[in-house]
Order: structure tokens, then C-alpha cells, then sequence
């Protein structure tokens, strides 16, 4: 690639646990002569998603080109964080063929999209693509409705039920600004379910969208890169429900991280992690844990009380064994002393 050829840029949007990371991990692993940089902008204090990337010790993928904003949203950081991590990666020898960008599963696209448009950056880059994830069941399920008004009524005539929505704006936010839709997890969804999900999606859509079904995150690279859509110049195709609002908050939701020490029992460390689900309300659990006796890192994710762990790499020798935990929530369900006390075992289920 000349360096005067603008560099094409993928954002990775998609609710919480939709499957970003396992996406972005088959594309390193299956680059098809590509040489791409990843930048991983997530939501609390550590960095999970960097670790799991990281630990696919992929020879041509170099630690060097997963960079890392742990600090918040990109389009609130841009100025300071997000422009300098770009011309890093570009000042690489050699330049990367292709960047991809996971964004927060709470971060808004739009901004980011629109920071794109900067000087500093519009002679460089150019937005290939926006894909959005979404988690065929969850989706089926209902729980991003396509009639928001119905779900208003609803909310009204109930008392005990908040009146804000605030996932299911982050959901069709990222859904009106995508390019291509990949539904994940479509065998836990079903036939009927991902029926079901192409319906609201479709609904939700401000025009026809492309709907993939992908499993573990295998898709041919050829589907979603190389796009060309130019997203910066394509803003008033990509409507928010924030336009007119320059800043946004995030108070909506809240993260915490759990330090634990090494695990005797990986079952019952899962049992407590579906725990949070059932009885907190906690939406996203992501991290990884040393297991007393096994030289591997057991690697944890979950998306409610659906709770995925795998041992992924070995302990290097002078890395210290611990167990950390990311935890995601609506803001009015963070009880830190209640995660802290399911997770270490000293709250006992309730009968």
C-alpha cells in the first residue's frame, strides 16, 4: 500500500457479549494477506479484551498493533487518545493493510463516525465499513422491541419498571449506522428465533441492511472487509437518536472490576457468574482466572446468565496468577459489595 493511499478503517459495533471480540480474533487469525491493527476501546478499568487478543500469539499479528483505549468512549477521547493511536499505527514498518476498531458495547457509532471526518484524519483514513453484531436470541427475545412506543405505554402504565430505555437506543443506534449486520449465535436462537431477529432488525433498519449469520465468528474476510463505504462522507444516511447532542454520557451504565484469588472449583465460579445475572441484573461478565493445579488461564465470558469458559493460554513465567473479572451493568443494578460477595462465595444462593 502507497502512504498515500488512504487506509481503510472497519468499526465494530454491537451490544454487550454480541461477539466482537471472538469476530476480530478469526479475523487476525484468518487475515487472508492482510496485515491488520486492532484497536480495542472498552468499557471499564482493565484490559480484558486486549488480554484475550493478545493471547492468540498470532506470528504475524505483533502485540505492537493491538492499542489499546481503556479510558472511554473513543469520540469522547478523540482529540487526545483516539488521532495519536491512529498515526501510530500508521507509522508502523510495515503500515498495516487494514484497521479495525472494536468499539464499547455502550459507545454511540455516529460520534465516532463523524470524528472521521477531522482533518487531521480525513486525508488518511477512510471509514470502510460499520458492522454491527447482534445476538440472534437476544434480539428474538425481545429485548431490543421494535415498537418503542408500545414499550413507552408500557413503562407508563407500570410504576415499578424504569421509564428510560437506554439499551434499546444503543441498539438501533448501532443498527442504523451499520453496514452489514452479522447475527450471532444463531444456534441458540433457532430457526424461528433468527426469523424472528432478521424481522426487528429489518424494523429497525433506516434502510435494507445485509444480515449474516455467524457462528464463533467465522465469516469469510471478503464479506466484511474491503466494504468501500466511505462512512464519514454517508452521515445523514445514518441516523442517531442523539443527533443534535455533541456530548453523550454513559451514566447508564457502570463497571466494576473484581480481583479474586485462585479458584479451586471452575464450576462453581461459573454458578456464581450466572448468579449475578439472576439475582443482580448484571448484563456482561468478561475476564479470566487462574485455576489452582492447572498451568492454563481460564478464560470467562458472559452475556447474562449464559456463561462461556475455555482455558486459552498457558501462565508465563513471570506474569502473576489472578483472577480478574470485568462486570457491566445498568447503573441502578452495580451493588459492588453484593458482586463481591456472590463472586467470593460469601453470599449464599438463595433458596
Amino acid at each position: 500500500m502507497s502512504t498515500l493511499e488512504k487506509l481503510p478503517v472497519t468499526v465494530i459495533t454491537g451490544f454487550l457479549g454480541s461477539g466482537k471480540t471472538t469476530l476480530i480474533r478469526h479475523l487476525m487469525q484468518n487475515p487472508q494477506g492482510k496485515r491488520l491493527a486492532v484497536v480495542v476501546n472498552e468499557f471499564g478499568d482493565v484490559g480484558v479484551d486486549g488480554e484475550i487478543l493478545k493471547s492468540c500469539a498470532i506470528p504475524d499479528c505483533p502485540a505492537e498493533n493491538i492499542m489499546e483505549l481503556a479510558n472511554g468512549c473513543i469520540c469522547c477521547t478523540v482529540a487526545d487518545d483516539f488521532i495519536p493511536t491512529i498515526e501510530a499505527l500508521m507509522a508502523l514498518d510495515p503500515r498495516p493493510d487494514h484497521i479495525l476498531i472494536e468499539t464499547s458495547g455502550l459507545a454511540l457509532p455516529k460520534p465516532l463516525l463523524k470524528a472521521f471526518d477531522w482533518p487531521d484524519i480525513r486525508s488518511k483514513i477512510t471509514v470502510d465499513g460499520v458492522i454491527a453484531l447482534a445476538d440472534a436470541e437476544a434480539v428474538a427475545a425481545g429485548r431490543f422491541a421494535p415498537n418503542v412506543a408500545a414499550v413507552d405505554a408500557q413503562r407508563m402504565a407500570d410504576d415499578s419498571i424504569d421509564h428510560e430505555t437506554p439499551l434499546s437506543e444503543v441498539f438501533e443506534d448501532q443498527i442504523s449506522c451499520a453496514d452489514i449486520i452479522l447475527l450471532t449465535k444463531p444456534d441458540l436462537a433457532g430457526p424461528e428465533g433468527v426469523a424472528r431477529a432478521r424481522e426487528i432488525i429489518a424494523a429497525e433498519a433506516p434502510r435494507p441492511l445485509p444480515v449474516v449469520e455467524v457462528a464463533e465468528g467465522a465469516v469469510d474476510v471478503r464479506v466484511v472487509l474491503g466494504l468501500e463505504a466511505a462512512a464519514e462522507d454517508d452521515m445523514d444516511a445514518r441516523p442517531s437518536h442523539h443527533d443534535g447532542h455533541d456530548d453523550h454520557e454513559h451514566d447508564d451504565f457502570e463497571s466494576i472490576v473484581v480481583e479474586l484469588p485462585e479458584q479451586t472449583d471452575p464450576a462453581r465460579l461459573v454458578a456464581n457468574i450466572e448468579r449475578l445475572a439472576n439475582e443482580l441484573n448484571i448484563l456482561r461478565v468478561k475476564g479470566y482466572a487462574a485455576v489452582q493445579g492447572k498451568p492454563m488461564r481460564l478464560l470467562v465470558q458472559a452475556v447474562g446468565a449464559r456463561v462461556r469458559h475455555q482455558y486459552d493460554r498457558p501462565w508465563k513465567p513471570e506474569e502473576e496468577r489472578r483472577s480478574r473479572l470485568v462486570v457491566i451493568a445498568e447503573h441502578d443494578d452495580i451493588d459492588a459489595d453484593a458482586i463481591r460477595g456472590i463472586l467470593t462465595g460469601v453470599t449464599e444462593a438463595a433458596e
